[in-house]
């Protein structure tokens, strides 16, 4: 043995004492093994530090044996042993389990001296009788083959238990005593002592030496009845075996209902029975499913010297094997081999893999190149090759599915609507949905995704109803899509509240993209602590759930809880994305925390290497604009390493209109008009601009070139939910039936308002009006519309929440926050940008928005 002349120099170290009547300590001795443990592994470096300390922890003990423990555990058995030597001469205590733990050192250097002064301490310090150590000194002497002392030591034990039978059972068969160990196993069911899977390995190990496969089977029985049979190490014992005694049917039986397989298995059976084609093509369809590529590459080299390298399955499957390991390059060699042994299969499975390892434009190529081959696509080539659009033409292969009628089959009308929802092009995916003869889950929740994704709110809960009065089961994947299509502004709150009433009833809504769904859906609808208190309660979140706690927290005005979020995130080193940092830098926005928001820009980009996409340097953007450092911010658009998109321009007009910079907000505009010449928002913004600094004239040409381009600006609502129905407002409306009654409490509020100090701003009115004009119109903005229904229509103490399409002005925002302070009402704004909690006066936002 390679350690034996380090036991010879360790021996003359360890003169046995009993550790009671040791008087000096080691404390040096402790420090150079801590030094002499770091230089070896830093893998170690706690254990070390924990043996650093151990003369003045009170757990010294317990501190000693976990170190000797992990030395042994790890195979480090000369640390194990220094470590035992110290603690000894240090007249530190020892118990029973370090007394083991040091044995079964002793076992694997096969040392029995050094294991024979161990038992001398064990009898010296009381431990004889016990039950660990009597085994671990059992185990000792039989691996070290000393098996008339091994025997002596089980004789005079008073307690045994299975580990001590099998240790002696064991050790009867390491050392060739066969008829011995059977003798051992015999005895332990006699006095009723229970086998457990490692005392079935090892006599079926013994059986299998000795081919006694009678004996063998009878012990097989046993292992049934006492139900080990699903243990893999005694499967493997079986094998072996039946394999020895020439039994390969029976082996093949046990192989085949064994739950866990490993390599032990595999090789077994490969080793001792005559492997057919139809093994070899399961054999690497386990491969496949397992991504076990070098063992399917073996089994490649295997059919190759058995000469089964031309069979059309094996190929196909070593084909497949190789694409779903990422080794498509590999796969396709495979292919261009076959040449007139290929099939509809081997073309799918070829196309199946380009599709798996996201290359579509080969995919549609080799879907070309096959169908100029005469090979005729079947229902799996259609689905397969329906994910590969825009590479492929999606009418084109919709045409060539209702040409040969696969558009009724399940998987490749699935496959097809699914590629219409990706495109955006619902009625046709409802044309598709229509015509599929057996729909079954995947296609309803297919469908119902489409809706949910365009925010047609309407439609996806008609699916829902549709699938359930069919009889269909929802599962987790379709209230996820329902749920998620209740994140709309359209969409009724108690909708969403209600599919999370049924997605628990139903036992679903603990899985993971329901629980992240409602996670996203309560943040995004104003109710940001149902949205914590599902974060909370997730066992298991993915990313959508904490980028949604972020970007929730954000939108909300609670900057720091965004950041403690991300701070989480941090110390559980999750991955992250672009969308994480779109939350975060947005939270320092809304904050007013530029140092931050720079920092964490500065850590994408250098630290964790993502590349950040357009809308990164628009909030890079809105973040420096908002604290008026628009010099700042231009400079950043000047450093893009693309050109700047519209939501960047739109971004940098909206602050230069807030911060009145006239000439950087025409350039912004010119910009953004360049890009979407249709978008009313650069148009309203640079007049507004224009009005805000009394520049009449210039807004009236814009104005006048909206007309001429005939751009239409979007108009301004207000939406409120009251008892499950949702009521809009505009500007100046007088459509709603209690509209009499709306004007009267905004004037009431009028008088009350201006009793607390209110003082209209004009400045907020857009118009070359009169003063007193100006304040009528500021009057009967759609937010305040929607707040005078909602006081008049609820009971007092209600929260109201409104939802508005365009940003909540700066007079009405002083307005809301006296009203909230006036009527004792928490009132929660829904804007384009963010959410505005009012309560007692104040809002949420800092009234920095």
């Amino acid at each position: 043995m390679i350690l034996r002349p380090c036991l010879e120099k360790i021996r003359p170290l360890l003169h046995f004492k009993n550790p009671l009547n040791t008087h000096y300590c080691s404390h040096s001795y402790a420090i150079d093994l801590e030094e002499e443990t770091q230089t070896n592994s830093s893998k170690f470096s706690d254990y070390s530090h924990a043996h650093h300390l151990f003369d003045e922890s009170p757990q010294r003990v317990s501190l000693n044996n976990h170190l000797l423990f992990e030395y042994s555990r790890n195979n480090f058995n000369e640390k194990a042993l220094n470590l035992f030597v110290g603690i000894h001469r240090t007249g530190l205590s020892i118990d029973g389990s370090s007394l083991s733990c040091i044995l079964k050192v002793s076992s694997c250097l096969f040392d029995s001296i050094f294991g024979k002064q161990v038992h001398t301490l064990c009898i010296k310090s009381g431990y004889f009788d016990n039950v660990s150590v009597g085994t671990s000194l059992v185990d000792m002497y039989m691996k070290t083959e000393n098996v008339d002392e091994g025997q002596k030591m089980f004789d005079e034990m008073e307690d045994k238990n299975v580990v001590t039978w099998t240790s002696l059972l064991s050790g009867y068969s390491c050392n060739k005593l066969v008829d011995r160990a059977l003798q051992v196993f015999h005895m332990m069911l006699v006095r009723g002592v229970e086998p457990n899977a490692f005392t079935f390995a090892a006599v079926l190990g013994v059986l299998a030496d000795k081919c006694a496969v009678g004996k063998g089977i009878q012990v097989h029985t046993v292992v049934i009845k006492c139900g080990f049979e699903a243990i893999t190490s005694v499967g493997n014992s079986l094998i072996n075996m039946y394999l020895k005694s020439g039994m390969v049917r029976e082996a093949t039986t046990v192989f085949e209902g064994m739950g866990n397989r490993n390599e032990v298995s595999w090789n077994g059976m490969i080793a001792g029975v005559e492997l057919t084609r139809s093994i070899y093509v399961t054999a690497i369809k386990l491969c496949t499913s397992l991504k076990e590529l070098v063992f399917a590459r073996q089994l490649h080299g295997r059919v190759t010297k058995n000469g089964f390298y031309l069979d059309n399955n094996i190929r196909t499957a070593l084909m497949v094997s190789y694409t779903k390991s990422g080794d498509i390059d590999d796969a396709f060699k495979l292919f261009s081999i076959l040449h007139s042994f290929r099939n509809v299969v081997s073309w799918t499975a070829m196309i199946g893999g380009y599709m798996q390892n996201n290359r579509p434009e080969q995919a549609a190529h080799l879907f070309c190149q096959m169908k100029k081959d005469g090979i005729r696509p079947n229902d799996f080539t259609y689905s397969t090759i329906l994910a590969a659009h825009p590479s492929i033409s999606l009418f084109q292969v919709h045409a060539e599915v209702v040409k040969t009628k696969y558009q009724s089959s399940p998987t490749v009308g699935t496959a097809l609507l699914d590629a219409y929802v990706k495109t955006g092009n619902t009625d046709e995916a409802a044309k598709v949905f229509e015509e599929i003869d057996e729909k079954d889950i995947i296609a309803w929740s297919a469908m119902l995704s489409g809706y949910a994704q365009k925010g047609d709110i309407q439609s996806a809960v008609g699916v829902f109803r549709q699938l359930t009065k069919s009889g269909v089961c929802p599962n987790e994947f379709t209230f996820s899509s329902v749920i998620n299509a209740c994140v709309t502004s359209m969409a009724s709150v108690e909708q969403g509240k209600q599919f999370h009433g049924r997605a628990i009833k139903s036992g679903h809504s603990n899985a993971l993209c329901v629980s992240s769904a409602l996670v996203t859906m309560y943040a995004k609808r104003g109710n940001i602590e149902s949205a914590n208190e599902i974060f909370k309660r997730q066992q298991v979140r993915d990313l959508v759930s904490w980028n949604s706690m972020i970007s929730g927290y954000a939108q909300h005005g609670n900057g720091r809880k965004a950041l403690k979020i991300f701070e989480e995130m941090q110390k559980r080193n999750l991955d992250m994305d672009n969308i994480t940092f779109i939350g975060i830098i947005s939270a320092c926005t809304h904050a007013g925390l530029v140092n931050e928001g720079q920092k964490y820009f500065d850590m994408m980009v250098n630290d964790l290497h993502i590349s950040p996409k357009m809308e990164i340097y628009s909030c890079m953007v809105d973040l420096y604009s908002r604290a008026g450092m628009l010099d700042k911010a231009m400079a950043l658009i000047d450093e893009m390493p693309f050109s700047a998109g519209a939501i960047v321009w739109r971004t940098l007009l909206a602050a230069s209109r807030v911060h009145r910079n006239v000439e950087l907000g025409k350039c912004a505009a010119e910009n953004l008009i360049s890009l979407q010449p249709h978008d009313s928002s650069a148009y309203v913004l640079l007049s507004n601009l224009y009005a805000a600094t009394g520049d009449w004239q210039e807004r009236a040409k814009v104005r006048k070139l909206m007309d001429v381009r005939k751009v239409k600006k979007e108009i301004g609502y207000s939406w409120i939910e009251v008892k499950n129905k949702t009521y809009s407002f505009m500007a100046g409306d007088v459509s709603h039936p209690l509209s009499d009654d709306i004007y009267m409490k905004l004037d009431e509020l009028s008088v009350r308002l201006k009793d607390e100090g209110y003082q209209p701003d004009t400045n907020y009115v857009l118009h070359d009006v009169e003063d007193e004009h100006k304040e009528a119109i500021l009057s009967r903005h759609s937010e305040r519309l929607a707040i005078a229904f909602g006081l008049i229509a609820t009971s007092p103490g209600i929260p109201i929440q409104i939802v508005k399409n365009l940003r909540v002005c700066g007079d009405c925002h002083t307005v809301i926050k006296l009203i909230s302070k006036i009527e004792g009402r928490e009132i929660v704004v829904r804007d384009s940008n963010r959410f505005h909690h009012f309560k007692g006066g104040l809002c949420s936002c800092g009234d920095y928005w």
